[in-house]
Parts: C-alpha cells; structure tokens; sequence
C-alpha cells in the first residue's frame, strides 16, 4: 500500500489546476464557491477524525474555485471521505488486508455511482464489477468515464435512474398501456 501511496501521490501532484478552455489543463475548477468549500469540509473533518493527508487539502487562491489533487490516506468508516460522496478531486485509501474486506468495504458505502478495478487477471477483474461490488458503473483497468452512448448513474443513494444513452432517454418517457374497445 505504501508504494502505491506514493506513486499515486506523485502522479497526483503533476495534475496542475488551470483553465479547462486551455488544451494543456488536466484539472479544472469545482463548480461553485459553495462546492468548494463543502468540499474542503470534508477533507477537514476527515483529517480531524484520523486521516492522514498525503497531498493537496487547501482551497488554492486566485480566481476560479480551484482544489488541489489532494489524498487522504487510513481512511475509514465514519470519515466524511468514507461516508459521503465527494465530488472534487479528492481520493481516499481506504486499507483492507484482502479482496473480500476491499469489496465489503466498498459496498458498505450508502452511496455507489462507480467502480473502478485495477488487475492483470481480466476474469477477476470483471466478476468483481459484474458480479460483486454494488455500483452502477464499472471500468476495468481505467477510471470510470461518462459516455453519452452509455447509461450512467449509480445505485442506492447516488442518483435516481439513468442518463445518456438508451436507458437515459427512457427515464424522460411516461410509457402507457391503453386498452380500446374491439370493432
């Protein structure tokens, strides 16, 4: 885990925040002030519950609502970056000692938009996303990714059906049986 932690911290702190009309941005700003800074309160109360940060965790100055790549690590169950969707970049390791404590884990959560699996054994790596964690969209080997011919949206409390694709047009339409009398 140790080694993991720090190449993915390095990879992290390369990920330079900027203007997402410039082709060389690779991270843009969070939406709003107020998503921001919900965003910073996460981090803060999970550090003060026994995260440890890695990297990033302070609102960068200047215009835009910009947060760093920031990791947490050892974090846990009630952690706000266990317990609560984050949305910014913000990535939380969460120890287990194997495969069954790491599904369990991840499908503990109240919230399951996606998952990603990272593997050489594509059997394995695909039974865990069909078959084992509780999530509505899985990737294999890369991170989770919004395609408009796809559906996306997640299970339990990440979202109420689906968009894009088929199945998210279908969640616009009111379909109807109507039965009329027989000539």
């Amino acid at each position: 885990a140790d080694a993991f932690r720090a190449r993915f911290s390095e990879a992290l702190q390369r990920r330079r925040p900027g203007d997402p009309r410039e082709e060389s941005t690779r991270l843009g700003p969070v939406a709003r002030a107020d998503a921001r800074d919900q965003l910073h309160d996460q981090v803060r109360r999970s550090l003060e519950a026994g995260a440890e940060l890695v990297c990033g965790g302070e609102p960068l100055a200047g215009p835009g609502f910009f947060y760093p790549p920031t990791l947490l690590d050892r974090v846990e169950p009630g952690m706000p970056a266990f317990d609560e969707e984050v949305f910014g970049p913000v990535a939380a390791l969460v120890r287990v000692a194997d495969e069954p404590a790491a599904v369990a884990a991840a499908n503990r959560s109240a919230y399951g938009i996606g998952a990603a699996v990272f593997t050489a054994d594509l059997s394995r790596g695909e039974r865990l996303l069909t078959q084992d964690l509780n999530c509505g969209v899985g990737a294999l080997n890369r991170q989770v990714l919004s395609s408009m011919d796809l559906p996306f949206g997640g299970t339990r409390q990440s979202g109420y059906g689906r968009e894009l694709g088929l199945a998210g047009l279908r969640e616009f339409l009111l379909t109807r049986s109507i039965s009329l009398p027989s000539a």
